[in-house]
């Protein structure tokens, strides 16, 4: 069993925690609670948990703070959060677990498992790149996690120069000519990187907007990419790309 730290600033809300996890996770044992940063650390420094089901939102500061102040990370962390979800992406960006309040029972039992599976050292580096993310002088040096059956890179988003579908497989093109395939849909990297400067010009097809070379306008019309890499554009998306680039040249 996972030996559990929940920290949490609203006890009413670590009962409940508590009772869902006796109730419902038979893989974890509560063994302690914390109320904030502080005494978060404390008990962490005290108890060595192996999970540790942290507020991000916190009296004496955030759940990043808790992070900061315990690095390097030698335990698993699950999220609570009632952030919007601007911040859910961030937590999505790393491939880390959250559960939105009120928490759902199925939910925590869910997120405790995959807990379990992830091994320590891909936690911890994931645990990095969430606090590089967050950072906000870092915003023009994101980095996403990409996760392959065999491998964990960390891609800068800039480096991205389009993504493309192939069924429920999105493979992306990197600036480097290097291609890295992964088992997850072009539809949920777009969300993901829509607030980083990518447009879905085309079903197969979500590019970086800042490695637009020109437009062409013959035969439906075409973005050229660079590399000189070509690329269909959706007749219903047409418009709307073409109103995008008219604002660029505006700024």
């Amino acid at each position: 069993m996972l030996r559990t730290i929940i920290i949490d600033d609203e006890e009413h809300q670590r009962l409940n925690i508590d009772k869902m996890v006796k109730l419902y996770c038979p893989d974890l044992t509560v063994i302690a609670h914390a109320d904030g940063v502080k005494t978060g650390v404390e008990a962490v420094k005290k108890y060595g948990p192996e999970l540790v089901l942290l507020d991000i939102n916190l009296d004496d500061g955030s759940g990043f703070d808790l992070l900061d102040a315990l690095q390097p990370i030698n335990f698993k962390i699950i999220f609570i959060t009632a952030f919007d979800h601007y911040a859910i992406k961030a937590f999505r960006f790393n491939a880390l677990d959250y559960l939105l309040k009120p928490i759902d029972p199925d939910e925590l039992c869910r997120a405790a498992s995959k807990a379990a599976a992830i091994m320590q050292n891909d936690f911890n580096t994931q645990i990095a790149n969430l606090l590089k993310y967050i950072q906000p002088d870092d915003k023009n040096h994101k980095k996403i996690i990409i996760k392959t059956h065999d491998n964990i890179y960390l891609v800068p988003v800039q480096d991205i120069i389009y993504c493309q579908s192939d069924n429920n497989y999105t493979r992306f093109h990197l600036s480097d000519h290097k291609q890295i395939t992964v088992s997850a849909t072009l539809k949920e990297y777009e969300d993901l990187l829509s607030d980083s400067g990518f447009f879905r010009i085309h079903k197969s097809y979500l590019i970086n907007m800042k490695q637009i070379t020109r437009f062409e306008r013959a035969v439906g019309g075409s973005v050229v990419l660079e590399g000189n890499i070509k690329i269909p554009v959706a007749s219903r998306k047409r418009e709307e790309l073409l109103a995008i680039l008219e604002r660029l040249t505006n700024i």
